[in-house]
């Protein structure tokens, strides 16, 4: 039987080019390590430890922990949100609890009894604040959320969420500018609107008066 002559050998190995020292990378990269630690001491690029919790890093404007909640003013009274609960719905995990408040006659106020956000279920997506029309809920900064109570301690309410304009301008000072400006542009669209409803009803009831008066006045030259 003849050998098969289609089979193909592996080349052989080149040759170094030059003969390398055993263990030259290793020292190397001891040397650079070395550098590193002595620069540590006195190059402020190179002190890299911080002495926490006495010591913090400031938080990077794209880190996003647990939503919180916006509100206008001095008090929480002041919610952007209207309990539309769109956030409730998109939100992934289904963390999210809301009870719109209503009057004694069952009226909706646009504003939520109860908001409720079960953060040991949470994920921190961020779909709740991508969802919302309204510039109420955004992602926070704040991450030492630790409690011994597992059950009401990881369950945040109004009292918790709701967080000052003026806070969200310190955590993501462009966002919340952007967000300011936009919501400026829209009152006074509102209030323009407003006002030239105004103008409008307002003309249309003089020239109703006028017209009343001209009335009586063409009926007595009839009479005469």
């Amino acid at each position: 039987m003849e050998p098969a002559t289609d089979i193909q050998r592996l080349p052989a190995p080149e040759k170094p080019a030059r003969w390398v020292v055993p263990g030259r990378g290793l020292f190397e990269g001891l040397v650079v390590s070395g550098k590193n630690l002595v620069q540590s001491f006195y190059k402020k690029d190179r002190m890299t430890t911080v002495q926490y919790p006495e010591q913090k890093l400031e938080i990077s404007p794209n880190f996003r922990n647990f939503p919180f909640l916006v509100y206008d003013g001095d008090s929480p009274a002041g919610l952007r949100c209207t309990a539309c609960s769109i956030c409730e719905k998109e939100c992934p995990p289904q963390c999210i609890y809301i009870v719109l408040d209503r009057d004694e006659n069952g009226k909706s106020l646009k504003r939520p009894k109860v908001f409720d956000i079960d953060i040991s279920v949470c994920m921190n997506c961020g779909i709740c604040s991508e969802v919302c029309p309204f510039d109420s809920i955004y992602m926070d900064g704040e991450y030492e959320l630790a409690d011994t109570d597992r059950f009401e301690g990881l369950l945040f309410g109004l009292d918790r969420l709701a967080k000052s304009a003026d806070y969200h301008m310190k955590l993501r000072p462009a966002q919340a500018t952007e967000v300011m400006e936009r919501r400026k542009a829209d009152e006074e669209k509102k209030k323009a609107a407003a006002a030239a409803k105004a103008a409008k009803a307002a003309k249309e009831k003089a020239e109703k008066e006028a017209k009343a008066q001209e009335t009586p006045a063409e009926d007595g030259k009839e009479d005469a």
